[in-house]
């Protein structure tokens, strides 16, 4: 069984607006993203800052299916960060914790351009053996100046929800600290150009002009075949 995590709980301050609320193609981005992950995962799990929030993100999701002649989304299901406004890691432990699968992909709600097939080569080498014949945690891509991409990675989800717990429970914010406790596939982004050429999977939105390039980038995005995957849904 494959999860998906969603972080949905971000204040969003250098953007000014609320990033899963986005409009692209008037609907809100966090529809697009819920139904990317559906097409990939067997459940999606979002991440709100609170209950009311989560109750607020479920509400415009159905709203969003039912305008467009669908049915609600079978496979979301809605949690809040285990320690409010604590950041990132928090998120990442309630959505572990509220998770079934084994593995599960966690991202943000501000990646306009997640591509299934990026997704699935995330979950085959997160369930692969290291050189040493050691067991893979996770599957993080990793950017030529080193810089990796914890919120688009996947993760062995028990493993990484007590890396969580720890963290949280030594007042850690940084993402990359339970990383450490992890056995990690560290995988190259020039691996996934063959899947992904621009490597636009991780574009995320965090000022008005990322929005402004995003908004340009879509209709070319929604041609190449986001349309036909997602209409089925």
């Amino acid at each position: 069984m494959r999860s998906a995590v969603i972080l949905a709980g971000g204040s969003s301050l250098r953007l000014g607006a609320e990033k899963s609320l986005l409009a692209f193609d008037d609907k809100p981005l966090i529809c697009w993203t819920v139904e990317i992950l559906s097409q990939a995962t067997d459940e999606v799990i979002i991440v709100a800052r609170d209950r009311r929030h989560a109750e607020s993100l479920e509400r415009i999701i159905f709203e969003s299916n039912a305008d467009a002649g669908s049915n609600p989304p079978p496979k979301a299901f809605f949690t809040w960060d285990s320690i409010p406004g604590f950041g990132p890691v928090a998120g990442l432990e309630a959505g572990m914790r509220r998770a079934r699968g084994r593995l599960a992909f966690a991202t943000g709600c501000d990646l306009p351009f997640l591509k299934l097939e990026v997704i699935d080569r995330l979950y085959e080498l997160a369930d692969e053996l290291s050189d040493d014949s050691v067991a893979y945690e996770a599957a993080v891509p990793v950017q030529p100046n080193g810089f990796f991409e914890p919120l688009h990675s996947v993760y062995d989800r028990e493993k990484m929800q007590i890396a969580c717990i720890r963290a949280l429970e030594n007042g850690e914010r940084r993402i990359h600290v339970p990383l450490q406790e992890l056995c990690v596939n560290r995988v190259p982004v020039d691996q996934l150009r063959p899947l992904d050429p621009d490597l636009l999977s991780f574009f995320n939105l965090n000022t008005r002009k990322d929005l402004e390039t995003a908004l340009a980038l879509w209709p070319d995005h929604r041609s190449k075949g986001l349309l036909s995957r997602t209409e089925s849904f």
